[in-house]
């Protein structure tokens, strides 16, 4: 078996860690979303469980095979340059925009409760540095026009 298809294999773990982050997702609605003092601490420990196993999802998820790609739509985006490069920089300025957020909540405050739920947010802020990595490679590998040159070059 090659490496390569090792990686393709463990990549599917973020079905599993994605569902257990809906399910920590949904689980507030069960005991009333924080609306009783007793449950505000629940409430927060679910809202980080929901974003540390996102960002392990997605961390995951980034050691699928670039060279492939998933559905007509990814595609369509990676193909095309304009809408690729639209596509990085917004992927590019979600992950610093989370983990900006992450570190400032996480150095400005002496609440446990906030400082728990910002190391939350900065895991989900890496495992989105892995999706802006592997979107980049996607685009490296699927771009037309980048593709048409290169043959144009070989011939």
């Amino acid at each position: 078996m090659k490496t390569k298809q090792i990686f393709q294999y463990i990549s599917y773990l973020q079905y599993p860690l994605m569902l257990i982050a809906l399910f920590y997702a949904f689980r507030p609605y069960t005991y009333g979303l924080g609306l009783k003092p007793e449950t505000s601490d629940l409430l927060f420990k679910d809202i980080n469980n929901v974003l540390v196993f996102m960002g392990l999802g997605i961390s995951f998820s980034t050691l699928q095979d670039t060279t492939k790609t998933q559905n007509k739509l990814s595609r369509k985006i990676w193909e095309n340059p304009k809408k690729g490069k639209i596509a990085i920089i917004a992927i590019s300025l979600m992950t610093l925009f989370i983990i900006v957020n992450g570190l400032i909540g996480y150095f400005s405050t002496t609440d446990s409760r906030l400082k728990e739920l910002s190391s939350g947010i900065i895991i989900l802020g890496i495992g989105m540095i892995g999706l802006l990595k592997s979107a980049i490679e996607m685009f490296e590998n699927h771009r037309k026009d980048k593709n048409v040159a290169i043959e144009k070059e070989y011939q």
